[in-house]
C-alpha cells in the first residue's frame, strides 16, 4: 500500500487530499471525486490502444458541467501537452500535436476513453486523464502506455572463434536487433548461466533513427580443455504484452588450442604376436589440439630417428627380429626439451629350419642303435614330432631308433611347430639305410614237397638285404623285378618228372644265405582224381539223379493217363516171349562204387565169367 499526497485546485481554493495505491487505482480518502485509471496499458506497435478513465462524484455534489482532459508528457522534458478536451457542449482533439488524427474520446456520465490508433514507438509514455467537475470537485490519474514490438529480435550470428587456454579470450558475440523494449542477453555454457560481470560484457546501443533498441553481447571467458566438447548459447530476454518471451542463438563449439601434454603408443596390427614376415602398424597419438605430427624412433645404443609423419601412423612392412626393439613416438608441438612421448615395446618372433642330425641320409647295420636329434632356433617355446610313411614315431627333439631291421629303413621327418604362434612351422628329415647280408623272407630255410609225377610247380625265394641281394638258382628259372630298393623276389616253374632238388642263393656284399627246396615225385598222387576232378564227378551224377526223377516223373504222369498199359496181360506178352541163355539182364546201381550185377537167363543156367560185365570209373591224373 502507498500513500499518495497531492493537491487540487478548484475555484481559486487549493484542496488537499490524500490517496491510497492499491492495484492500480486511486482511491481518495477525503472523498470529492473517485477516478481509477489503470497503471499501464501493454500494446503492440502498430496496434491501436485503449486507455480508460472511470470517475464517480458522490452524491451531495453532483456537478452540473463535467469536463475531460487528457494530457501527455512531452518527450525529452517533464512538462505536459494537451492533446483533448471535451465537456457536456463540445468534443475537441488539439491541433499540432503527435496525436491529432490518431485519437478518439468517447465519454459517458462514468467514463472517458481514450482510443491511439496506429500506436508508435514514441507513444510509449504517460497519458493523464484530469476530470473536473467544479464545485463538485476534480480529479487526476496517469497510465503508462507501453509499447512492444511482435518480433524484436535478431540474434546475431555467434561467431566460433579459436581460443588458448587459461586466459580470457573472447570466445562468441551475440547481438539482439531491433527491440522495444530494451532487450536482454543472457549467457549459457551447457545449459548453465554464466555470471554477467565475469564472463560477459554489454554494450546497450541507444535507440536508432527507427526507435528501435539493440544490444550486443561479447563473451569473453578464461577457456579450459574440459570446454573443448562444451556448447555455448546466448539467450535473448524480450517483453512482451502480459509476458516476456525468450530466443536463443544455435549452440557454439569452441575450437581450443593447446599444446599436447600426453602421447600413448601402441601396435594397431597385427592382431596377438608379430613373426618375421608381417606388416606392422604403430599408431600414436595425443591429447594436443590441432593434432600434430609426430616423430618417431626406436631405440638402441641411442634412440634412431626413423623419420616424421604428418599423421600418426608408422608402418614397418615385411619385419625381422632386426626390427625387434623399443619404439617411441614424439609430438613436434611441444619445447626439445619436454619429456612427453610414448613408447611400446615390439617383438618380432622368429623360426629357423629346422636342423636334423644326422643329415640327409644315414647307413646302420642291423643291430645297430642310432639317436637322429632335430632341433630349430625359435624366440617361442616350440613342439616336435616325428613321422615316418605319414605315421608318427616319436615326440620331442631326438628319435632312438634300436636294434635296426631292414624294417627300420626309411625316411623319418620331424616337424617344429610353435604351439603361441600356429603360423611358425619347419621341418626337417632325415634317410635311414639298414645294411645287412641277405635274409630270407621265410623262416624255413630247408622246404620239403610231394608233388604228383607231371605236374608243374611254382618255386619262390623272397630275401631282404641291402645293398639289394641278387638271386640265383640251381635250376633254371626266371626273376622278377624287385619290390623295393631292399627286397629281391624270383620264381622258377618245374615240371614233376622225378624227384628235384633246388637251391635259392641270395648274396650281396655283406654276405649270402641260401634256400633249399626238395621235392619228391609221386606216382600214387597222378592215381587219384584231383579235387578239380572230383568236382566233375560229382556234378555228372547229380545230373544223372535229375534225369531219372524227371524221367519216373513223366512214367508215373502218362500211366495215371492210362496211355502206358500195365496189367496182367502185360505181363503175359512179356512171360511169352523167348529168351534165350544169351539174353542179359543188367542192373545199374546209383552208387558208382557197386559193381553191376550179371542176372542168370530164363533158362537158369550160369553164365561163365568171361561173360560177366563189371562197370567201373577209370582213374584220373591232376
Amino acid at each position: 500500500m502507498v500513500l499518495y499526497v497531492d493537491t487540487i485546485y478548484v475555484n481559486n481554493i487549493y484542496l488537499i487530499y490524500i490517496c491510497m495505491f492499491v492495484k492500480k487505482t486511486y482511491f481518495n480518502i477525503f472523498l470529492i471525486v473517485d477516478l481509477a485509471v489503470d497503471d499501464s496499458v501493454e500494446v503492440y506497435l502498430g496496434d491501436s490502444a485503449q486507455i480508460s478513465c472511470q470517475y464517480n462524484f458522490s452524491a451531495a455534489s453532483q456537478p452540473s458541467v463535467v469536463m475531460i482532459q487528457w494530457f501527455v508528457v512531452t518527450v525529452g522534458n517533464s512538462s505536459r501537452m494537451r492533446i483533448f478536451y471535451g465537456d457536456d457542449s463540445q468534443q475537441m482533439v488539439d491541433d499540432n500535436t503527435p496525436y491529432s488524427g490518431r485519437i478518439a474520446v468517447t465519454s459517458d456520465q462514468q467514463a472517458s476513453l481514450l482510443a491511439i490508433q496506429d500506436v508508435r514507438l514514441s507513444d510509449e509514455r504517460e497519458f493523464f486523464c484530469q476530470v473536473n467537475g467544479l464545485a463538485a470537485g476534480n480529479a487526476e490519474g496517469k497510465t503508462h502506455l507501453r509499447v512492444f514490438v511482435c518480433n524484436p529480435v535478431g540474434c546475431g550470428s555467434c561467431l566460433m572463434v579459436k581460443v588458448s587456454l587459461w586466459i580470457f579470450s573472447q570466445v562468441a558475440s551475440c547481438e539482439a536487433r531491433n527491440g522495444f523494449p530494451k532487450p536482454n542477453i543472457t549467457w549459457y555454457r551447457n545449459s548453465t548461466p554464466l555470471l554477467i560481470h565475469e564472463e560477459t560484457q554489454d554494450e546497450p546501443l541507444e535507440p536508432g533513427s527507427n526507435g528501435f533498441y539493440s544490444v550486443q553481447s561479447t563473451l569473453e571467458y578464461k577457456v579450459l580443455k574440459e570446454d573443448k566438447d562444451a556448447q555455448f548459447v546466448c539467450e535473448v530476454s524480450f517483453s512482451v504484452p502480459g509476458a516476456v518471451r525468450t530466443a536463443e542463438s544455435k549452440a557454439v563449439n569452441l575450437t581450443i588450442y593447446y599444446p599436447t601434454t600426453m602421447v600413448e603408443l601402441w601396435k594397431e596390427s597385427p592382431q596377438g604376436l608379430v613373426k618375421e614376415g608381417d606388416t606392422v602398424e604403430l599408431r600414436c597419438q595425443g591429447d594436443g589440439n590441432p593434432p600434430p605430427p609426430f616423430v618417431f624412433s626406436r631405440e638402441q645404443v641411442r634412440m634412431q630417428r626413423l623419420c616424421v609423419f604428418p599423421g600418426n601412423v608408422l608402418m614397418l612392412s615385411a619385419v625381422s627380429r632386426k626390427d625387434s626393439g623399443v619404439y617411441r613416438c614424439r609430438p613436434l608441438d611441444v619445447e626439445p626439451l619436454a619429456e612427453v612421448t610414448g613408447d611400446v615395446q615390439l617383438t618380432v618372433h622368429y623360426l629357423d629350419p629346422a636342423v636334423v642330425v644326422p643329415k640327409d641320409s644315414e647307413v646302420m647295420f642291423k643291430g645297430e642303435s642310432l639317436t637322429a636329434t632335430c632341433n630349430a632356433l625359435s624366440s617361442l617355446k616350440t613342439s616336435t614330432v616325428w613321422y615316418k610313411d605319414g605315421k608318427q614315431v616319436g615326440t620331442g627333439n631326438t628319435l632312438l631308433l634300436q636294434d635296426a631291421t631292414y624294417e627300420t629303413t626309411g625316411e623319418y621327418v620331424c616337424e617344429v611347430t610353435v604351439p603361441s604362434l600356429p603360423a611358425l612351422h619347419t621341418s626337417g628329415f632325415v634317410h635311414i639305410i639298414v645294411q645287412g647280408a641277405p635274409h630270407m623272407h621265410d623262416m624255413d630255410r630247408e622246404v620239403e614237397l610231394e608233388e604228383a609225377t607231371g605236374r608243374l610247380v611254382n618255386l619262390s625265394c623272397e630275401a631282404h638285404g641291402h645293398p639289394l641281394p641278387s638271386i640265383s638258382w640251381s635250376i633254371v628259372g626266371s626273376q622278377v623285378p624287385p619290390a623295393n630298393e631292399h627286397t629281391a623276389h624270383s620264381v622258377v616253374s618245374v615240371k614233376v618228372t622225378s624227384d628235384i632238388s633246388a637251391l635259392c642263393n641270395a648274396s650281396n656284399d655283406m654276405g649270402t644265405e641260401i634256400k633249399a627246396f626238395s621235392i619228391k615225385a609221386s606216382k600214387s598222387l597222378s592215381l587219384n582224381p584231383t579235387a578239380e576232378g572230383n568236382g566233375v564227378i560229382i556234378v555228372v551224377i547229380i545230373l544223372c539223379i535229375l534225369l531219372l526223377a524227371i524221367l519216373g516223373s513223366i512214367l508215373y504222369f502218362l500211366h495215371k493217363k492210362g496211355k502206358i498199359p500195365c496189367g496182367r496181360s502185360g505181363k503175359q506178352e512179356i512171360s511169352k516171349e523167348n529168351t534165350t541163355k544169351d539174353d542179359i539182364v543188367v542192373e545199374m546201381k546209383t552208387n558208382p562204387m557197386e559193381e553191376a550185377v550179371l542176372l542168370k537167363g530164363v533158362n537158369g543156367d550160369k553164365k561163365s565169367p568171361s561173360d560177366q560185365v563189371t562197370m567201373s570209373p577209370e582213374p584220373t591224373a591232376l
